[in-house]
């Protein structure tokens, strides 16, 4: 099957405009791009923010007639559409499209990440993981950050709380490096579920339990966090007492600009700075409780 995609590049204001019509006109799918490479990084609470310019893409089946739909999009927005264009092609797996470029990646010397398709190194642990719904493979300078530190740490025996686990790509490191067992925990039921799946598909069901914020409980040797700085602030005390005396705190997910503050709230309730490490502007710390 043969598809088309329209894009159409505009101000903010009228993007709910070009939205309504594309849906009208039979768009099976929509996406909201930034034109302007214009950073967006962390929304206030209750804050929707949208690109000052935008480039809205929507998908139609092949039969559609895409100068069409451009006309009609220019008569009911006017001169709101900058710039306009369009593409056909073939249908594809774009999955397996994806896999193709997804290729094995080492962290810390003896920690890989690799699509379940793709051959093995013949040395060290070996992390199972194909793209997924949920954030985490390995390519984030963040999640870089944290698989490179773990594989660096001796984890035999530890007992470990992914927080914010995402794909569970973390939780499952930490499993196959020999933690004994390892708590994942995310708000979002779908990053549950997946960490679920990836476990399973790596054999450490086991060792790997997926539950909700809330029902996290009891203390723990070593807690990592992969999450945005807003949260990192917020939940500050409750993941420091979450750790077990003398045990670590490892997050990111932090900016050059952010990092002052976090660090500031780690320290004022009561943890001890112990590295960082910076990678493309994103931060990881280690903190150790007493």
């Amino acid at each position: 099957m043969s598809w088309k995609e329209l894009w159409l590049r505009g101000n903010r204001e009228n993007s709910e405009c070009f939205e309504q019509v594309l849906l009208d006109q039979g768009a099976l799918s929509i996406t909201v791009t930034d034109a302007a490479d214009q950073p967006i990084l962390e929304p206030a609470p209750g804050e929707t923010p949208l690109w000052s310019q935008l480039i809205v893409t929507a998908l139609f089946g092949g039969d559609v007639d895409l100068g069409g739909v451009a006309d009609r999009v220019l008569a009911a927005t006017g001169t709101s559409v900058l710039d306009w264009g369009q593409r056909h092609f073939e249908d594809e797996d774009w999955t397996r499209t994806w896999l193709a470029d997804f290729k094995p990646m080492q962290f810390g010397g003896r920690l890989w990440v690799c699509a379940h398709h793709h051959p093995a190194p013949d040395s060290g642990t070996i992390v199972r993981l194909d793209p997924g719904l949920a954030f985490g493979t390995g390519t984030h300078p963040t999640t870089a950050m944290c698989l490179h530190w773990l594989a660096e740490q001796d984890l035999s025996g530890l007992r470990v709380i992914d927080y914010g686990c995402g794909s569970g790509i973390l939780a499952i490191a930490c499993a196959l490096l020999g933690a004994d067992s390892v708590v994942a925990t995310d708000i979002d039921p779908q990053a549950l579920e997946s960490t679920q799946s990836n476990a399973a598909a790596n054999k450490v069901s086991d060792k790997v339990h997926t539950l909700e914020p809330e029902a996290v409980s009891g203390t723990t040797d070593l807690l990592v966090a992969n999450i945005l700085s807003g949260p990192l602030i917020e939940l500050a005390p409750r993941l420091i007492k979450l750790a077990t005396p003398g045990g670590r705190i490892v997050i990111t997910g932090i900016l050059d600009e952010q990092s002052i503050a976090v660090q500031s709230a780690y320290l004022h309730s009561g943890a001890r700075l112990v590295s960082s490490s910076c990678h493309d502007q994103w931060n990881l710390h280690v903190f150790a409780v007493p």
